[in-house]
C-alpha cells in the first residue's frame, strides 16, 4: 500500500463515529496455535504493512466460515462483496487528497425537466468549488450530474440489475467507473468516499440512500457531512417531505429537532454549494484517540472560541471542557495534516445534530 493511500485511510475513516469498536479475543486466533503461527508467517511473507494483524484475522474469519460449512449461496455472497469492496477501495486511492460529494436522484428525470438542468449545473459549481462528484452511473439525475462535473471530475458506481442499466454516456468506458452486484456494497462505497451528499428529488432508491446516510450519521455509525435536498427552483418535492418529516417524525417524537440540523433544503443552488463548502471553512475532519473526540480545525483555536464553545455547548460534553492541542501521539502517522491545530473533547454518544451545530460555530472563526 502506498504512503499516500495510507494518509488518507487514516484521515477519512468513515467508521470512525462515537461507537466503540466490539472486538473479541478469539477474533484473531483459530484456536490451533500452529495453524495460527502459519498464518502469521504467511501474511509477514506477504508484506501486508500495517495492516498485518487485519489482514490475519480476516483470513482467520475466512476459515471459519469455511469450517462451519456455510452454505454455497453465502459463500459467493460474501465473496463476491469482500472483491467488491476492495476494488472500490482501489480505485478511490489515487483520488484521496480529493473532495467528494455523492448525488442522489432519480434515473428517470428527462433532460428537459428542470431538476435535470438544476442537476448539470449543481454538479458544475461544486467541481469549480473544488469537490469531484460521484453518482450512481445511469440516467436522469446521474447523468446530469456527471455532465456537469465533467469525465474528469466523475466516479460512477453502476449496478446490475435484472433490467439492464447502461452506465452513461459520460462515464462509460473511464477508469473511474465501478459495477457492482449488490446494493449494499455501493451504498457502503457512496458513504465511505464522500465528504458531502447532495440530493435531488428521486425515487425509492433514492430514499432508501438518503435515509440509510441520515441513519448512519444519526447512530454515529459514519461521520458526520453535510447533507443538502435540493429542489429545481420552484420544486416541493422536498418541501413536502420535510413537512412529512415533521408532521410525523418529530411531533410523533420519533426523532429530535436537533436530527432536522443534519440536512439542509433549498431550491437555490448558490446556498447549496455554500453550505457544503461552508462545512469545511475551518473544520477538516474529526477521529476518536480512545474516549476523546479529536477535530482537526485549519484556523488557530482562540480563547474565544473555547469560551463560546462552553458556553453553548456543554450539553455535548461527557466530561471536562473543551481544549485545544497539537497533533496527538497516535496520529502521527497523518503527516499531511500534523501541523494543523487539534479542539479535543470528551463527547457524548448520539447528539449528532447538536454536533453538526458546533461544527457550524466552529466555522465562524
Amino acid at each position: 500500500m502506498s504512503k499516500r493511500a495510507h494518509l488518507r485511510k487514516d484521515a477519512r475513516d468513515f467508521t470512525s463515529g462515537d461507537v466503540s469498536e466490539v472486538s473479541s479475543p478469539s477474533s484473531g486466533s483459530t484456536g490451533d496455535p500452529k495453524f495460527d503461527e502459519r498464518i502469521r508467517g504467511l501474511v509477514d511473507d506477504w508484506a501486508c504493512g500495517h495492516s498485518n494483524a487485519l489482514v490475519a484475522e480476516m483470513i482467520v474469519t475466512v476459515l471459519k466460515m469455511g469450517k462451519d460449512c456455510l452454505p454455497l449461496g453465502d459463500m459467493k455472497l460474501y465473496s463476491r462483496a469482500l472483491k467488491e469492496l476492495r476494488r472500490t477501495s482501489v480505485m478511490f486511492e489515487p483520488y484521496g487528497d480529493e473532495r467528494k460529494l455523492s448525488i442522489f436522484g432519480s434515473a428517470r428525470t428527462a433532460p428537459e425537466e428542470p431538476e435535470f438542468q438544476a442537476a448539470v449545473a449543481l454538479a458544475g459549481k461544486m467541481r469549480e468549488a473544488g469537490f469531484m462528484t460521484i453518482t450512481g452511473a445511469g440516467g436522469g439525475i446521474m447523468e446530469a450530474a456527471q455532465i456537469g462535473a465533467g469525465r474528469d471530475g466523475s466516479f460512477g458506481l453502476n449496478i446490475k440489475l435484472p433490467f439492464e442499466q447502461m452506465a452513461n454516456s459520460t462515464i462509460r468506458g473511464d477508469g473511474k467507473l465501478l459495477q457492482f452486484n449488490y446494493f449494499f456494497t455501493r451504498k457502503l462505497a457512496f458513504v465511505k468516499e464522500s465528504d458531502a451528499i447532495i440530493a435531488f428529488p428521486g425515487g425509492f432508491g433514492t430514499m432508501d440512500e438518503l435515509f440509510e446516510v441520515l441513519t448512519l450519521i444519526q447512530t454515529g455509525k459514519a461521520q458526520l457531512v453535510p447533507i443538502v435536498l435540493v429542489d429545481a427552483k420552484g420544486g416541493t418535492y422536498w418541501k413536502t417531505w420535510l413537512h412529512f418529516v415533521q408532521e410525523h417524525l418529530l411531533r410523533l417524537k420519533l426523532i429530535s429537532e436537533d436530527d432536522l440540523t443534519l440536512f439542509k433544503v433549498t431550491d437555490d443552488l448558490d446556498a447549496a454549494v455554500s453550505d457544503v463548502s461552508g462545512f469545511y471553512r475551518n473544520f477538516h475532519s474529526y477521529r476518536y484517540v480512545k474516549k476523546k473526540l479529536v477535530m482537526r480545525v485549519q484556523h488557530p483555536v482562540t480563547d474565544e472560541l473555547l469560551q463560546r464553545l462552553m458556553a453553548e455547548f456543554p450539553d455535548l460534553l461527557k466530561e471536562g471542557g473543551f481544549e485545544r492541542s497539537k497533533a496527538l501521539p497516535e496520529e502521527v502517522e497523518e503527516a499531511k495534516i500534523a501541523d494543523m491545530e487539534r479542539l479535543v473533547f470528551s463527547k457524548k454518544s448520539g447528539l449528532a445534530g447538536r454536533f453538526r451545530q458546533l461544527i457550524d460555530c466552529v466555522n465562524e472563526y
